[in-house]
């Protein structure tokens, strides 16, 4: 199948390589030329512009930092809506709004191009390993019709429903996510404040009721000190204020969720919010002045 693949960033990098690796035949484009070099040296072509990769493929995917970048490639000028023949699927890998995408599959069925938004999960290793979950909402017989392509790159792959029910499934997952992080970290600081040695904590809880694969990202980068981007700070204060906008729209109260956007909040205000999500932990640290890390490395200074 020919396929145009926008975004070769963390995720969408490895992702399009594993679609290449699968025997399609990939047009790409991104900002970056390192990052189209990439795809072009495991068997990718570049595609020079959007406009140009949306005439050729029969399914054109996005994978983009922002609702806005995403709906500019869609429907902007030189865009995906401008340029792509009647017939063809389109496929937003993004996290994004289910609003966002509701408008931008209204645009594209008067041209007669088929949406679907298909976020996906489990992480940059995922991305490489080619094991992540895809969420696929929209028609049915557009969701079989990129099944091949969807088995290139993940392993976990879901019909969710009608249009938008795939953004909603991210956001609501990547909430619990956060949360989980948020009190991984609160814990661990409690922890090593009160004196226990943060690696014998860390081997109870991962053992234990209060182990996540939230809790094990932030317990890693604690005790490796190694907050090194793979999923920023930023884009997971973006991805839980499209989950805020969602309960807003269903005037569902959260109790949780905007306490941890307020974490994120702080450490943006740190300047931290390019480093990894689970940098979050340094605002426990600046609060008590004291760095979670190996037994005899704990550091009273604020950890900034």
């Amino acid at each position: 199948m020919k396929v145009g693949f926008i975004g070769l960033g963390h995720m969408g990098g490895p992702m399009c390589r594993n679609i290449i690796k699968g025997g399609h035949e990939v047009l790409v484009h991104d900002l970056s030329d390192a990052a189209v070099r990439a795809c072009v040296a495991v068997g990718g072509t570049a595609g020079g512009s959007v406009a140009n990769i949306a005439g050729q493929v029969e399914v054109v995917m996005t994978s983009l930092p922002m609702p806005r970048d995403v709906e500019a490639v869609a429907l902007g000028p030189d865009g995906i809506g401008e340029h792509a023949k009647p017939g063809t699927i389109y496929v937003d890998l993004s996290t994004n709004s289910p609003a966002v995408m509701k408008k931008i599959a209204a645009r594209l069925a008067d041209k007669d191009i088929v949406t679907l938004d298909g976020p996906v999960s489990g992480g940059v290793v995922g991305a490489e390993k080619a094991t992540i979950a895809i969420m696929v909402g929209g028609d049915k017989g557009a969701f079989d019709t990129c099944m091949p392509i969807f088995q290139s790159f993940g392993k976990t792959i879901v019909h969710t429903g009608e249009l938008g029910t795939g953004c909603i499934a991210k956001l609501v997952n990547n909430m619990i996510a956060f949360t989980n992080m948020v009190a991984g970290a609160e814990g661990l600081m409690m922890g090593v404040a009160a004196g226990i040695d943060p690696v014998i904590l860390n081997e109870i809880v991962r053992n234990s009721s209060g182990n996540s694969m939230g809790y094990r990202g932030v317990a890693k980068s604690a005790l490796e000190r190694d907050f090194e981007p793979a999923f920023t700070v930023d884009l997971a204060y973006k991805d839980l204020r499209l989950a805020l906008e969602l309960a807003d729209d269903l005037n569902m109260p959260l109790m949780l969720g905007p306490q941890v956007h307020n974490i994120m909040r702080m450490a943006r205000g740190k300047d931290q919010g390019g480093e990894n999500v689970t940098a979050i932990l340094k605002v426990y640290e600046a609060a008590m002045g004291q760095q979670v890390g190996p037994a005899g490395k704990n550091s009273k200074k604020n950890s900034e």
